[in-house]
């Protein structure tokens, strides 16, 4: 942001949006450390560096079915050392013949030893007898037992994996502040590993507020508003990785309000609030949890930001344990914008994961757009890869706060404080939306 922005934001009494997130993360801290089980350990990220206890392979192994031999006594009686189709090593060529003086499965462990002239007939993973430096493949072969016939000579090497080809003991496996994969949970496992240190997945709690909310499977009527975003940000915490956890409607008492906010404090690492963060007559949320006490502030601080949609935020801390709130608007398309730029980057904060924010990328502007002034607008738009490289994209219609227009995009069309409009051709900022499609 310029200063430039900054100065428009300040003279219209809005605090401009990376000041403000700069003061609320800057508040915040990672949760403490946790041992977990490895097998639960997918979707945290690490807490400390993981060094391999053990070298995979454990073992020289055999890569595939086959027969384990030394390469030498089978590389002058092949059509060469290359890879020659079986069609043309049969007729009229030299083939191989060894004897085979055993079977090795992947539960053999008995160490054995090949002398000149034979081989074992191996399974993948296998440990190879002592000696061998070469696997070939059984459809290689005519598949004897007690002797084979080998029609087509591999490299030197081929089918074979040997100790610590892909992971050597006192490897540095993943960094802390990794998160954990399925792919990273196979390499702890193969290395001997069964707990890691990871910050845990904070457990966060919604709350949707508001005398005129009903719940879902009916349809709104005058004086009531069917409650979507609670469910909405329920969804959208999980996705970042939190357990989330779904309170649902408070009516607009204050005593109500306090006494659910104080109880879910006992399981929460963030609590989220939606509805009655503006300054209208039914804005309780503001009331209650910015109300000073004594001489002593409110736990909560709401801010008008240059955000657009949804100026009105709030941050803070409820109950003694002091957890973490943040309170969205209660439009549903603002609350959803909200969370992007607000919840998200705390939820990871917590968790944490780096970076806190959603990857950005510039595109090329398809359409003409408009943008309210002093006010930093996220628009939701569909971005595409150009053919070539780089990227277009094209603002989704009605704007900010329409419900499919979120529902549709991938990205996140964003307009500065001091962009009134930004014409086709010209290029901007998109935030990537994750989208399982």
């Amino acid at each position: 942001m310029t200063a430039t922005a900054d100065a428009e934001a300040a003279e219209n009494g809005l605090t401009p949006l990376a000041d403000y997130l700069g003061s609320v993360l800057r508040r915040l801290r990672a949760l403490p450390p946790l041992d977990l089980d490895l097998t639960q350990a997918y979707g945290n990220v690490l807490a400390e560096d993981v060094v391999a206890p053990h070298s995979f392979p454990a073992f020289d192994q055999a890569a595939v079915d086959g027969y384990a031999a030394r390469w030498e006594d089978i590389a002058g009686g092949g059509r060469g050392v290359g890879y020659v189709p079986a069609q043309s090593s049969r007729p009229g060529g030299r083939t191989v013949r060894l004897n085979v003086v055993g079977d090795l499965g992947a539960a053999s462990w008995r160490p054995v030893r090949l002398t000149p002239g034979s081989c074992f007939s191996v399974a993948a993973g296998a440990p190879l007898p002592i000696g061998a430096d070469v696997v070939v493949p059984v459809e290689w072969t005519d598949q004897g037992m007690a002797a084979v016939e080998i029609f087509r000579v591999p490299k030197r090497g081929y089918g074979v994996r040997r100790t610590g080809e892909e992971v050597a003991a006192g490897a540095l496996l993943a960094r802390s502040g990794t998160y954990v994969s399925p792919a990273l949970v196979a390499v702890l496992a193969a290395t001997g590993i069964g707990h890691v240190v990871v910050r845990p997945s904070p457990r966060v709690v919604i709350v949707a507020t508001g005398d005129e909310l009903v719940d879902v499977g009916r349809a709104s009527q005058p004086g009531q508003v069917v409650d979507a975003n609670s469910h909405a940000l329920t969804a959208a915490a999980a996705e970042v990785g939190a357990l989330a956890y779904r309170v649902g409607i408070c009516d607009d008492d204050p005593e109500g309000l306090r006494g659910l906010l104080e109880d879910q404090t006992l399981r929460a690492d963030l609590i989220i609030t939606t509805g009655g963060t503006g300054t209208g007559p039914g804005d309780m949320v503001r009331r209650i949890l910015s109300r000073r006490e004594g001489s002593r502030a409110g736990p909560v601080t709401f801010t008008d930001v240059a955000l657009y949609p949804g100026t009105a935020l709030g941050f803070g801390t409820v109950g003694a344990e002091e957890v973490p709130v943040v309170c969205l608007p209660g439009d549903p398309g603002a609350a959803m914008i909200g969370f992007e730029v607000l919840a998200r980057p705390a939820i990871n904060l917590l968790a944490g994961a780096e970076p806190v924010f959603r990857p950005s990328v510039r595109a090329h502007l398809l359409e003409t757009v408009s943008s309210p002034a002093g006010l930093r607008e996220f628009r939701p738009a569909h971005v595409a890869e150009r053919r070539g490289g780089g990227y277009t994209v094209q603002p989704l219609n009605g704007g900010p706060f329409t419900l499919s227009g979120l529902a549709e995009a991938n990205g996140l069309l964003v307009l500065g404080e001091r962009v009134t409009a930004a014409a086709a051709g010209s290029t901007v900022d998109v935030l990537l939306l994750d989208r399982r499609r």
